[in-house]
């Protein structure tokens, strides 16, 4: 290194880079490309039965209502299930590069489009994804994917601003849910949220029924420590070292509680994922020599900070609101937006059980035999799975319609339709169908309580569940 380069390199890390990041830039980057690549390749698994071309919720009939300025997307151009399945296995592809570390084989601006692909092909399916896809955390992925372009690679140190927004990113993520739950159930302050939480969440994992059998002062810890750790720790990432890597570092133990305790798709990861970028792993990786950051590069990072800075607004507002909002996006490109999650509790878990049965006049002999989903509550004696990161959509969905009817209108009729009709991509987003070798006559609904069974009755019966019929959900239903 020549003694320009050097003396560029010392003037870079004073005001634009921060080498003593380059390992938790790495982290990040590889840890963002990993979840990109569950994000893909689930969509590209179960795009078909829920948005395909005669999917429950058809992409070209959103595409014929909604206006483009509301939903930019790729499939303006074009849609068919085939052009679909392109774009979200070639996002797959390029994330799987991304994470082999492609993005360092290539020139700094190379790297950035490198990034901006799988950015611009998520977005082009959410934009799509309507009920399937209204979850906070595609709009965290979009949110941090759209950061991650201007992180760079090894040509230059971390931008000092893009690992500051990243933090506010963070701090948005921590901070919004904790309010919400403070201005939410009163459980939540009362510190008692916890005493069911792990029975009602809407998709148990296979620690879920252990962490609701421990103790209630214990639950009440929980509760307490998750309120210092979202509303008052996040103010220390904006901090000095080491304190913004021990406010990060706690984050990531409380995230990694509740990877434990539930399957939230890669809302958890990902929050885990943004707190990497946040340590000091100097200690365990000294930054090698990097060059000075090119003009164009850093012109560009400037415009992205006061972009961000711009777009902030609103969601800053809304924090402080006392009608405050959760998981809402305020632009169509999901660049800044407002997240939380909980902040009301159920107390009463209820399950839609799907039946079906070959008589052609159901009566009260008929022979009914249920459909068991990959993921949600179904056969009492069948203990919850582990799923996340990976997101099963129609499974949440059902946890969703189980509270109110009002969730499952748009698509609960042409879920019920595909079943009758045995349609295969339907059928492969479950984990069992009662009927191989021909769809039912008739198929119902019913509504289930169910809570978890105590340690004596799981010995007795083997049977982690308990539930007691509430109401029908869907009467028989035939095709015409």
């Amino acid at each position: 290194m020549t003694s320009g380069s050097a003396r560029g390199h010392t003037e870079d890390v004073h005001w634009f880079g921060a080498p003593e990041y380059w390992l938790s830039r790495l982290v990040l980057q590889r840890g963002l490309a990993a979840l990109y690549l569950v994000a893909f390749v689930g969509a590209a698994l179960q795009f078909r039965a829920l948005i395909g071309a005669r999917g429950m919720l058809p992409v070209p009939a959103h595409l014929a209502r909604v206006p483009w300025r509301r939903a930019p997307t790729l499939f303006r151009l074009h849609y068919s299930d085939r052009f679909f399945a392109g774009c979200a296995w070639t996002g797959a592809a390029v994330a799987a590069a991304l994470l082999a570390g492609a993005d360092g084989l290539v020139p700094l601006w190379g790297a950035m489009l490198l990034w901006l692909v799988p950015w611009g092909l998520y977005l082009s399916i959410v934009n799509v994804g309507q009920t399937w896809y209204g979850f906070g955390w595609e709009s965290l992925l979009l949110e941090v994917g759209f950061l991650a372009v201007f992180l760079g690679n090894d040509e230059v140190a971390p931008p000092v601003l893009v690992l500051f927004l990243l933090r506010w990113v963070l701090f948005r993520v921590e901070f919004g849910a904790g309010l919400i739950k403070l201005r939410g159930d009163r459980c939540w302050r009362n510190l008692t949220c916890l005493y069911f939480h792990h029975e009602t969440q809407p998709m148990p994992g296979p620690l879920s029924w252990f962490f609701h059998r421990l103790p209630r002062p214990l639950h009440r810890a929980e509760a307490a420590a998750n309120h210092v750790t979202q509303l008052a720790v996040p103010f220390l990432l904006f901090t000095p070292q080491p304190v913004a890597s021990a406010a990060a570092a706690l984050m990531i133990v409380t995230q990694a509680w509740l990877i434990l305790s539930g399957n939230f798709a890669w809302l958890n990861w990902l929050t885990v994922v943004l707190a990497v970028g946040a340590l000091d792993l100097t200690a365990l990786h000294a930054p090698p020599a990097l060059p000075a950051a090119p003009l164009w590069y850093e012109a560009l990072t400037l415009g992205l900070t006061a972009l961000v800075a711009a777009l902030s607004v609103r969601p800053a507002r809304n924090l402080l609101s006392r009608r405050q909002a959760m998981n809402r996006s305020y632009d169509s490109l999901h660049l800044v937006n407002t997240y939380g999650a909980f902040g009301t509790i159920g107390r009463v878990r209820q399950e839609i059980v799907i039946e079906g049965t070959a008589d052609p006049a159901p009566g009260p002999a008929s022979q009914w035999r249920a459909y068991e989903f990959k993921g949600k509550p179904g056969d009492p004696r069948r203990p919850p799975r582990q799923f996340a990161p990976y997101h099963l959509r129609l499974d949440w969905m059902m946890w969703f319609a189980a509270l109110s009817p009002a969730y499952a209108r748009p698509w609960f009729d042409g879920l019920v339709e595909r079943l009758l009709a045995g349609d295969r991509d339907t059928l492969r987003l479950l984990r069992r169908c009662p009927f191989p070798d021909a769809p039912p006559v008739h198929v119902r609904a019913r509504v289930y309580r169910y809570r978890y069974t105590t340690w004596r009755e799981l010995r007795a019966t083997g049977a982690w569940w308990e539930r007691t019929y509430v109401r029908e959900f869907r009467a028989p239903t035939r095709l015409r």
